[in-house]
């Protein structure tokens, strides 16, 4: 079997690659990322020499043409994608290029060689949030999609078109929507890791308003082993929620990590809430549940332990990104190539 991993160098993808080079040791694994800032190669590290590794952008035709008549892949992966909030609210025309025409290129690419499944990842953001004082509420594929961000709507766009070469074209496509996910290889601006270095630096630790926003996290394993169940044994054409039954507030994570790291609560400062802050995430995952057996393994308070305590073993992982030196390696590893 031969598999395409598109944004394989990212924090979500790698770890799938991770997960599919030690369960799937006789697959040929193709990893495609543009290693733009979020991208780190280091990630790939331990399992470079079991991957093949190539250097391109999803919207780039030619290079994902070229790489598709070279390897003919039986499954597409596609976790490339511009996925920082804020950012797409600074500047929303990458998270446009990459995340809608960057999907619309592979699923063209997928037509055009042939593939058995293609499958998009996507983002429990689709649907919008949910009230802090409802927690019998709960995202459902039925849901009804309503974005708050550059970036969900563009995730919400691709999805559309993913479901739209499904009944156009007949191309054999899954979609899964996550919740928030924490664990190793997470890139230093997100939440959790974010704090970890902060707070290992003893530098303040930057809360949103007042920390309540409710986010359902997921531990990236847990995620993976996901997305592998519904690639090999999902119903082409559905879409599959998958949500850890997690839910904490952002302060209440932030108290956390202070707590297992022996750092005190003052480092916290509260600032400026975030434009269109979404209140509330919660999936409801009993569709993968009853279709596939899936369930989460790992509960937030066992996860968050396991993720600080990878932090504080792959200092200079973290380390390199902050400083910039991670944007180095692919030249180190390549340049002479």
């Amino acid at each position: 079997m031969k598999i395409i991993v598109t944004g394989g160098a990212g924090f979500i993808g790698g770890n799938f690659v991770h997960h599919i080079v030690n369960k799937y040791p006789d697959y040929d694994i193709i990893v495609l990322d543009k290693l733009t800032y979020a991208g780190n190669l280091e990630t790939l590290d331990p399992v470079m020499d079991k991957i093949k590794f190539v250097k391109a952008d999803i919207a780039d035709r030619e290079a994902v043409y070229k790489l598709f008549e070279e390897t003919k892949p039986d499954i597409v992966v596609n976790f490339a994608a511009e996925s920082h909030v804020d950012r797409s609210i600074e500047d929303p025309e990458i998270f446009l290029k990459t995340n809608i025409l960057g999907t619309q290129v592979l699923m063209d690419a997928c037509r055009k060689y042939g593939i058995k499944r293609y499958h998009q990842v996507s983002t429990d953001e689709v649907y919008g949030d949910l009230p802090l004082d409802r927690p019998d509420l709960f995202f459902t594929e039925e849901t009804p999609i309503h974005t708050s961000s550059p970036y969900s709507a563009s995730k919400a766009s691709a999805d559309l078109l993913v479901q739209a070469y499904y009944r156009t074209y007949g191309l054999p496509v899954t979609i899964s929507r996550c919740s928030n996910n924490y664990g190793p290889y997470h890139f230093p601006e997100k939440l959790i890791p974010l704090m970890i270095a902060n707070a290992l630096a003893d530098k303040p630790l930057p809360v949103y308003g007042e920390g309540l926003n409710v986010r359902d996290w997921l531990y990236v394993e847990d995620h993976c082993r996901a997305i592998d169940m519904i690639i090999h044994s999902g119903r082409v054409g559905e879409v599959y929620n998958i949500g850890g039954h997690n839910e904490k507030t952002n302060i209440y994570i932030v108290k956390k990590i202070l707590e297992l790291l022996g750092k005190p609560e003052s480092l916290i400062t509260y600032v400026t809430d975030r434009k269109g802050h979404d209140l509330r995430y919660a999936i409801d995952p009993t569709k993968i549940h009853n279709e596939l057996g899936w369930l989460p393994q790992t509960m937030f308070d066992e996860g968050i332990v396991k993720t600080v305590q990878w932090y504080l073993d792959n200092k200079p992982w973290w380390e390199n990104i902050i400083s910039g030196e991670y944007q180095d390696y692919y030249e180190k590893m390549y340049g002479d190539r």
